[in-house]
This record gives structure tokens, sequence and C-alpha cells, in this order.
């Protein structure tokens, strides 16, 4: 079993940064895939950056150029770093991820809270 626990979230002004971070614990298992999704009120939940345990990364458009994302495998945490915020941005970020042996196995962390200001 992995739990997986955000942290960083919080109230910035647009053009400002955050960082979020994502933990994964409880297992030694070596993690395929970690990403970050997020939901805005009345939204659907939407990829905003994912990457491999080999470092490959790709991202959703609306946050290319302004969002980098990172990962420590020794540490088994994923980071994404958000600069150029925007209002748009607002919105309960989730931590995911998810590991092949037989099957594929995915968790999701609890949200952590994004609150652009204009």
């Amino acid at each position: 079993q992995v739990q997986l626990v955000e942290s960083g979230g919080g109230l910035v002004q647009a053009g400002g940064s955050l960082r979020l971070s994502c933990a994964a614990s409880g297992s030694r298992v070596s993690l395929n895939v970690m990403a970050w999704y997020r939901q805005a009120p009345g939204k659907q939940r939407e990829l905003v950056a994912a990457i491999t345990s080999g470092g490959s990364s790709n991202y959703a458009d609306s946050v290319k150029g302004r969002f980098t994302i990172s990962r420590d495998n020794a540490k088994n945490t994923v980071y994404l770093q958000m600069n150029s915020l925007k209002p748009e941005d607002t919105a309960v970020y989730y931590c995911y991820a998810w590991y092949f042996v037989g099957k594929k196995y995915d968790y999701w962390g609890q949200g952590t809270q994004v609150t652009v200001s204009s």
C-alpha cells in the first residue's frame, strides 16, 4: 500500500510562485509514474503534469513554460514548481502515482488547495 501526502499549497497573488511536494510512503516499490492533477470548482479533474521514473515528463498546454515537474526517486517524492501563477490556476491539486507489478496499482493523495488572487 502506498500513501501520498501533499504539501505546499496556499494563497498567492497572480504572478507569484508556489512549490508543491508529494511524498510517497508505505512501500518500497518503484513508482512508474508520478503526476499532479487539479480540480477547480465545477470542473473535471485534469492532468497538470506527469513524470516517469526515468525523468520523462509531459504537461498540460495551459501550464507549459510556467510549471516544472521533477522527482527524487531516492525519496519517492515528486515536486511541482509553479511560476507566473494565474487566477485560473486556482484548484485543489492532487498527487497521483502508479506502478505495475502483474497489474496496475494506482494511488491518490488527499489534495492541497492552491488559490491565486488577482
